[in-house]
């Protein structure tokens, strides 16, 4: 778990990371961070342009612990500006306009379960999931289920559907993985940061 401080840190980084990247076409370098930010840590970093509401920007993250902390962060970070296939690359002139969240992954962990029970696995608010084939993989963040409304079983069939799966290929061999993801976001662009709490439902 990273402190509040730590995880205030985290959010300045990823936006410092996006300002030299599409400002001045350089890559900040992760030295003289806190020591957690040295430990592999998987990380999601999720841009959201902040008018009259939300509006997904970009999200990109590694869901597993293979890279140091805060290089992890600044390479999403970068990558959830530039390289998320489904919009256009962020301009310089709208990173002012972007709420910036990062949220820090616990290990995923295979879900034991038989298919018919691995609803009852799930707490929405808590876990975030993985759906895995030999040829596709797709991850949805704990706070989507909770922004969307969605029950344990919508969300593994969201999960497989992000994966490029059917929706019931959780029923039908697909393997469902379970991570827990802590949370830390700017209430304005650039502003305070908070970590957010997601209420648990099972």
């Amino acid at each position: 778990m990273l402190t509040k401080q730590e995880g205030e840190v985290a959010v300045r980084l990823a936006r410092k990371a996006i300002e030299e990247c599409l400002r001045n076409g350089k890559k900040i370098d992760s030295d003289a961070l806190p020591k957690v930010f040295r430990e592999k840590r998987g990380v999601f970093v999720t841009l959201n342009k902040k008018k009259n509401r939300k509006e997904l920007r970009g999200c990109i993250g590694r869901p597993y612990p293979m890279a140091p902390l805060g290089e992890a962060i600044i390479v999403s970070a970068i990558n959830a500006a530039r390289d998320d296939p489904r919009f256009q690359a962020v301009k310089p002139e709208e990173i002012d306009d972007l709420v910036i969240e990062v949220t820090i992954l616990t290990v995923p962990k295979l879900i034991k379960a038989k298919p018919k029970d691995m609803p009852d696995k799930i707490v929405i608010g808590r876990d975030g999931l993985i759906v895995a084939t030999d040829l596709c993989q797709g991850l949805l963040l704990p706070q989507v289920a909770v922004e969307h409304g969605f029950d344990c079983t919508e969300f593994l069939c969201q999960t497989c559907m992000k994966a490029g799966l059917m929706p019931d290929a959780w029923l039908n061999g697909a393997k469902v993985y379970s991570y827990q993801g802590q949370i830390f976001e700017e209430i304005e662009p650039g502003g305070e940061v908070r970590e957010k709490i997601l209420s648990h439902e099972c």
